[in-house]
């Protein structure tokens, strides 16, 4: 029989409050954490006042190869990977930091965050299962994120040649070009 740990369940319960406060849905939480489903469940109403949303977590690599989700995605992905060379975290905590992180330079910029955090966790998942990868830019020699095929030599990034429409939307908040 395996003793549990009051520090480690204080542990989990910690990471998993922020990661409630964050956004993180309910599926996200039962990935990272030890605790029961049920227990998840009732932490996860006495945290944001409401029950957790439903449905399946977004599973398709497509949506971070559109313009602005690549441009946020590859944003959080090269903070992530920075974190995770500089400091030694557990990988939850790690996307954590990096999801912070990545919430200051969008609200410092006057950015919208496209990028929620059960996203940013799903991309850091596609990334060590090898579906995704960051690709230097031949142009401004920063780093994107793109398919594992992508020719590297003659990559040029959404930043460096934008798609005829981009940043002609009104949306509040949305990258504009000029």
């Amino acid at each position: 029989m395996r003793v549990k740990s009051i520090l480690t369940e204080a542990k989990q319960i910690d990471r998993a409050v922020q990661l409630i406060h964050l956004g993180a849905r309910l599926q996200v939480l039962e990935s990272e954490t030890d605790l029961s489903y049920e227990r998840l469940l009732r932490l996860y109403k006495e945290v944001s006042g409401k029950s957790p949303s439903k449905g399946q977590l977004p599973f398709s690599t497509d949506w971070f190869m559109t313009w602005q989700p690549n441009i946020h995605a590859s944003l959080f992905l090269n903070i992530h990977e920075y974190l995770n060379k500089a400091a030694e975290m557990d990988e939850i905590d790690t996307v954590i930091k990096a999801y912070q992180l990545y919430q200051e330079q969008t609200t410092a910029q006057g950015l919208e965050a496209m990028l929620s955090v059960t996203r940013a966790w799903r991309l850091v998942k596609f990334v060590d299962n090898g579906m995704l990868t960051l690709t230097k830019c031949s142009k401004c020699n920063g780093q994107f994120v793109t398919h594992p095929h992508e020719v590297a030599r003659h990559y040029i990034c959404g930043l460096c040649n934008p798609p005829a429409r981009a940043g002609k939307g009104r949306a509040q908040g949305s990258i504009q070009m000029h």
